[in-house]
């Protein structure tokens, strides 16, 4: 967020009976001294640490010399709020991983704001403070001056003459009215000079050391993108991470049970126990039959090995309508977007199984212009309504997480036709 209140003040017609000039010179008299005894204490600090590095003792002050910049920066965004109501928000930085002061530094030097920061603290110190006490000199000094030579001329000149800084030699009164004249008016201007130095002081610290700006709608929406990118990577590698245990172990551990009833239900003589132990064996079957039905919605391994036409192909397979495939896709989509676009069609040939009616449904696409195009067509009755609870508006929620497009056609009497766009590009080509 840039200045806007001292900004705004500036173009104001009332500005030099606000409190904006004395802000500012606040702003840039606070500077200066700060920015004196920075450098005072990064001399002291440098020089101290330099010799006692001798002896070792040096380096851990050397080190805590480079967090300087880090109590500067948060004394440079309150100082801020002198010329600018709205606060500046700091970098955000890491969490350490542990308490304690150890990793507490081990995460702050890591960190590219520290090393921002004490950019700022250097230039701060050597650059900055001095350009803030000329701009104060040149500002109000000058014409204070200027403004005071007929009191010097009575008190100190003893009303015959009065040098002028210390450049001109002022003999008659008229002289040094036209000069406390011209010293008003460069007060005047002076206030605007200190409000317009000021300004564009803080637009560097906030550059500096306060966050990007929150009213920068490109890089928040970059930022967003992702983000959002790197939520649905990390709930691709979960789902595939639960897929994987439940294959590798529950499931396993399921088959074993089902053999070892298997082989009890032979070996037990007939009578109660083996009706006992046959009812067991068929419920663990049936058990085994959920938790494989289960594994292969979460993530189905077809999917995971041999890529989005293979998918398709089971799930129209395993489709209650038949169903042609043609989708021409020479080589293998990031994950996010496989996995959408299976559950999309999984979704579209169910919801024809339940709802639609149809004899027959196919489904069709391809990749061009950087795009995934997938088509879900039925001759079913018509009238889909995807708000109407039919599943899809969440299918068109995660479509939407990649940039993508979902669109639904269902006039009353059909077809259906369920259309995907998904831009994206290829992560390998098949042999």
């Amino acid at each position: 967020m840039r200045s806007r209140d001292l900004w705004q003040a500036l173009s104001a017609r009332r500005y030099l009976l606000s409190a904006w000039p004395w802000r500012a010179t606040a702003y840039l008299v606070t500077g200066a001294v700060a920015g004196a005894a920075t450098l005072v204490g990064l001399a002291v600090a440098l020089v101290v640490g330099g010799v006692l590095t001798v002896v070792l003792v040096g380096l851990p002050l050397l080190v805590l010399t480079a967090l300087a910049g880090i109590p500067l920066a948060r004394l440079e965004r309150q100082r801020l709020r002198l010329i600018d109501r709205a606060p500046a928000p700091a970098r955000p930085v890491r969490q350490p991983p542990a308490t304690g002061p150890w990793p507490w530094l081990i995460t702050r030097l890591r960190e590219r704001a520290t090393w921002r920061e004490l950019g700022h603290a250097l230039l701060f110190a050597l650059v900055l403070w001095p350009l803030d006490a000329l701009a104060v000199a040149l500002a109000l000094g000058v014409p204070l001056h200027l403004a005071g030579t007929p009191l010097v001329m009575a008190t100190a000149g003893g009303g015959e003459e009065v040098k002028v800084l210390k450049q001109w030699t002022v003999t008659t009164w008229p002289a040094a009215s036209g000069a406390a004249a011209l010293g008003l008016l460069l007060l005047a201007l002076g206030g605007y000079a200190l409000g317009l130095a000021a300004g564009v002081r803080a637009e560097l610290a906030r550059v500096l050391v306060g966050a990007p700006d929150e009213w920068d709608p490109d890089a928040r929406v970059v930022e967003l993108t992702r983000s959002r990118a790197r939520l649905v990577d990390a709930f691709e590698a979960e789902r595939r991470r639960i897929e994987r245990d439940l294959h590798d172990g529950a499931q396993q551990r399921l088959v074993a049970l089902t053999m070892a009833l298997g082989l009890a239900r032979l070996d037990a003589p007939p009578g109660p126990l083996a009706d006992q132990l046959a009812k067991a064996h068929g419920e663990a079957g049936r058990a085994l039959e959920e938790l494989r039905e289960l594994i292969h919605g979460i993530h189905p391994k077809v999917l995971a090995d041999y890529g989005l036409p293979a998918a398709v192909a089971d799930a129209a397979d395993r489709s209650a309508v038949p169903v042609d495939v043609a989708l021409e896709l020479p080589g293998r989509l990031p994950r996010a977007v496989e996995a959408a676009a299976y559950f999309v069609v999984c979704e579209a040939l169910a919801n024809v199984g339940r709802h639609s009616g149809a004899d027959r449904a196919e489904v069709t696409g391809g990749h061009r212009d950087g795009r995934l195009l997938l088509h879900v067509r039925d001759d079913g009755r018509g009238g889909a309504d995807a708000a109407a609870g039919s599943g899809l508006t969440g299918l068109a929620d995660r479509v939407s997480v990649l940039d993508g497009r979902l669109s639904l056609s269902s006039p009353p009497g059909g077809p259906t036709l369920l259309s995907v766009e998904i831009p994206c590009e290829w992560t390998e080509r098949f042999a």
